[in-house]
């Protein structure tokens, strides 16, 4: 009997390009690639992604970044700062303004460019003195300010909100809801107003016209100017700085510091008459322990001797060490630029106060970079424990409406080309919309800082910010 032939299974051959060992090598390249992008300081993630160890050693590496310079220094105030930070939620978020636009990095591109402040909370709001040395109140801090999407302030301030209402007067989060919903609706009303009317150059926050809030706050912060310098700053003399742990007198700087305030009156038109007298320096101090965010920085008051020259009238200009923004380089692309360290500063002061203190400017001081400003007798910030809960959506709001004249004075005296104030109302609308999309942000934001103060504090505790990154070959 004729048998079939079994039949056997073909078995195709494997064709070269697919082999195991080319596999294997395709993928151990890739990795090698990888693993070279991954090194690469150049090599950058979304960190909003990131999370458990990831996200702590991007916190760590953030921070340290943020303060390489003064690490290096070892200064004390460095020390200071972050156990600063490490003691309170609040003041960690004011600290590390880097950490939280590294998460926005490029995002809101297709929003309206303002001359933005960077640093919105509530405690950088507060009366300082105008061109003329009179109290008005508005946004007072400038370290960071740069052009980017109007958004990012607004996230900033709801943010600081959120966590200065949770951590100063201990509300819950639909009560925290409420106050940021009034700071978002203070700015959008004032900008709807700056739309139809432009008046933002001429809606300066007086003692005169102010909401009762601020006008308690205009009131508590009125000091004369001789008892202040008696009290606070002038030795028995009245011919200098006093000692103290707070001030360090360094009296051999005086020719340093009167080619500063040469320079600076120069370049602000600042004439040696009336309240500033002869513009000649009487003092120079050191001025340790101040700020939050700036803690660590060189920090110098200049006494200007006053026309009657007894004392009672000096003026007090303050000098500090001016330091790259945390939005630097974060920031969608842009064609408008505000300028590198202190002549930023001064410019986004310019720009978003109309009459704001004439000495506020920048100056080189042994090379460094340094910005101006002159201290006040009445120069306060609001305090946050002081308010009811109706007073906190007051002051929200009114905030958010001195924010918004700050960012309508983009297009009049700032560098942007096109009509902020309807773009901006354009953009955010439709309004209930857009305050439910800065509430659900500002809600996530909350969450992943909390963890990352978390992480920070453990940090801290362990030494983690007594050196800087480091390169090992």
């Amino acid at each position: 009997m004729t048998r079939t032939p079994k039949k056997t299974a073909h078995k195709p051959s494997v064709a070269a390009d697919v082999r195991p060992s080319r596999i294997s090598e395709g993928r151990v390249e890739g990795f090698r690639s990888l693993a070279e992008r991954v090194a690469s300081p150049e090599q950058a993630i979304d960190p909003v992604l990131l999370s458990g160890q990831a996200r702590r050693e991007h916190v760590r590496s953030t921070i340290r970044e943020d303060h390489a310079a003064r690490i290096a220094e070892r200064s004390q105030g460095t020390a200071l700062k972050f156990d600063a930070l490490a003691g309170s939620f609040f003041k960690f978020f004011r600290g590390t303004a880097l950490l939280f636009y590294r998460d926005l990095a490029g995002k809101d591109s297709h929003m309206p460019t303002v001359m933005a402040l960077g640093d919105v909370h509530p405690q950088n709001f507060g009366v300082m003195p105008d061109r003329h040395g009179a109290p008005i109140f508005g946004v007072n801090d400038f370290d960071e300010t740069i052009y980017a999407p109007f958004t990012w302030d607004i996230k900033r301030g709801a943010l600081g909100f959120w966590i200065a209402a949770h951590e100063q007067a201990g509300m819950k989060p639909k009560k925290r809801c409420k106050v940021v919903e009034a700071f978002v609706a203070g700015y959008l009303a004032a900008m709807r107003g700056f739309a139809e009317k432009a008046t933002e150059k001429n809606d300066d926050y007086r003692m005169d016209n102010s909401p009762k809030v601020i006008r308690r706050l205009f009131e508590a912060s009125w000091k004369e100017r001789h008892d202040w310098l008696w009290s606070d700053y002038l030795s028995p003399t009245g011919r200098g700085f006093r000692a103290n742990e707070e001030l360090q007198p360094i009296s051999n700087e005086v020719a340093k510091f009167q080619k500063a305030i040469d320079d600076l009156a120069k370049a602000k038109g600042i004439e040696p008459t009336g309240r500033a007298g002869e513009l000649k320096v009487k003092d120079v101090c050191v001025r340790h322990g101040q700020g939050t965010a700036s803690l660590g920085l060189p920090r110098y008051y200049v006494l200007i001797e006053g026309p009657t020259k007894d004392g009672g009238d000096d003026l007090i200009i303050e000098f500090k060490r001016a330091r790259r923004s945390a939005l630097e380089g974060l920031t969608p692309p842009t064609d408008f630029h505000a300028g590198a360290e202190a002549d930023r500063i001064a410019h986004g002061q310019a720009v978003q106060l109309a009459h704001g203190d004439i000495f506020y400017g920048a100056v080189e001081i042994d090379g460094e970079s340094f910005m101006s400003r002159e201290r006040a007798p009445f120069r306060n910030d609001i305090d946050l424990d002081d308010l009811s809960y109706e007073s906190w959506k007051q002051y929200a709001r009114v905030c958010g409406a001195a924010l918004a004249q700050s960012h309508a004075l983009s297009d009049d005296l700032g560098q942007i080309d096109y009509d902020v104030e309807p773009s901006i109302v354009a953009a955010a609308s439709p309004p209930k919309l857009f305050t439910a999309d800065i509430l659900r942000f500002t809600a996530e934001a909350a969450d992943r800082l909390e963890r990352d103060f978390a992480s920070f504090r453990e940090d801290h505790a362990l030494g983690a910010f007594t050196q800087v990154d480091m390169v090992y070959r």
